[in-house]
């Protein structure tokens, strides 16, 4: 049982995981004072459009605001453009950059994951990484005066950004130093779809290269390769993968290995929770995997998680075990994944065609469904999600395409 109710919480982290443990908690009726740590000057935005709608200019930023309705009703204490910089969980304090401490009854864990550095890269102008509004207003700026774009990575934002930039008309080159784009996820045969998705769009993807330097007189100039290719550049986005921003919480107690280690509950410790990109935890529907996602789906529901974890009776806690789902938007296109795959995992289209680029393809291993990829096929695709939340068989999915 809890040790006694909650008067005061503290969550570290403005984004998307903390907004909702927010409204979960005031939702589940409690009444306390909240206090929110957040390192950006903004209230929670949503973050999916810096890539797409913000970026192409379709959009402003008023109109990527999480809450139309606002903020008032949460009755919450912003600490904006604060940093939290160690915790003390024996005496439950959080320190900041400044030197405050925050003392807790509860605290949630929400600091998210920032893009990982090109090692050895120079620091250039109209060189970028994307993670905050602020890149993504700055980025856009600059391709207001048609440059020629260059993407360091083909995961989801690096094919994100490579396909706003073709909508808007832009010479660009992506470089992958994998063999196909995300092919450690998607296996060579999805990731063969994706590179030709790009190149039917004017994309120069280059796949299995090897970066020597980045190479400009005070701004980014050119990419200079390890087999000699020189390719021009006037803006660089370097977009190979996050990693979480746990590294304040070295000596608190905690567990930190890739992220905040958590129960199947997603407790961290007595009174602490995490939730969002920063939270791994054993997910109990894959026979307790540790996982840490990097989802907008995952985000939404982890801050509601664990904000009902951090409010309940250690006897009443529920395990958090969802299927874990992500999509992306490209050239008109909406492509949706669910469940827990690998490359290597075993694969069959079930739906449509991979030539016209409409399709379901299923995962299984071990005998067992482990996942399911759509493109342009969301009602499909949610019927194998819920197949995997059951559990079902690699031969079961198969049966649900022939019957």
């Amino acid at each position: 049982m809890k040790e006694r109710a909650l008067n005061s919480i503290v969550v570290v982290g403005s984004s998307l995981a903390g907004l909702r443990a927010v409204e979960t908690l005031r939702r589940e009726g409690f009444t306390g004072r909240i206090r929110v740590v957040g390192d950006e000057p903004h209230l929670p935005y949503d973050r999916p459009p810096l890539t797409k709608e913000l970026l192409a200019g379709e959009w402003e930023p008023e109109r990527i605001v999480l809450r139309a309705q606002g903020y008032d009703d949460l009755d919450v204490e912003w600490l904006l453009e604060r940093r939290a910089v160690a915790l003390d969980v024996g005496r439950r304090t959080v320190e900041l950059h400044d030197g405050e401490r925050l003392d807790y009854e509860g605290l949630v864990l929400a600091t998210g994951a920032s893009p990982r550095a090109l090692p050895d890269a120079p620091p250039l102008a109209g060189m970028f990484t994307l993670r905050t509004l602020d890149d993504a207003l700055a980025l856009r700026e600059l391709l207001t005066a048609d440059p020629k774009v260059v993407v360091i990575g083909a995961g989801f934002i690096g094919a994100e950004v490579a396909a706003t930039c073709r909508r808007r008309g832009l010479d660009v080159t992506v470089l992958e130093m994998l063999a196909q784009p995300m092919v450690r996820g998607v296996g060579p045969v999805i990731g063969s779809t994706l590179a030709g998705l790009h190149r039917d769009h004017g994309v120069d993807l280059r796949c299995g290269i090897r970066i020597a330097a980045i190479e400009g007189d005070g701004r980014v100039e050119r990419v200079r390769l390890t087999d000699g290719t020189v390719i021009d550049a006037d803006v660089l986005l370097v977009a190979i993968g996050v990693a979480p921003n746990s590294a304040w919480l070295d000596g608190s107690g905690l567990t930190i290995d890739d992220g905040v280690v958590c129960d199947e509950t997603l407790l961290a410790a007595p009174g602490v929770v995490a939730a969002g990109d920063v939270a791994r935890w054993p997910n109990p529907l894959f026979d307790g995997e540790l996982m840490r996602l990097e989802h907008w789906t995952n985000a939404t529901e982890q801050g509601v998680a664990a904000a009902q974890r951090l409010l309940a009776a250690d006897n009443e806690a529920q395990p958090f075990a969802p299927v874990p789902f992500v999509w992306s938007d490209q050239y008109g296109i909406k492509i949706q994944c669910a469940g827990r795959f690998r490359g290597d995992d075993e694969m069959a289209v079930v739906d449509g065609s991979l030539d016209d680029r409409r399709f379901v393809a299923v995962f299984g291993r071990a005998g067992r469904l482990t996942g399911v990829i759509a493109f342009g096929r969301p009602r499909l695709l949610m019927q194998y999600r819920m197949m995997i939340a059951g559990r079902a068989t690699f031969d079961d999915a198969l049966a649900h395409a022939a019957g």
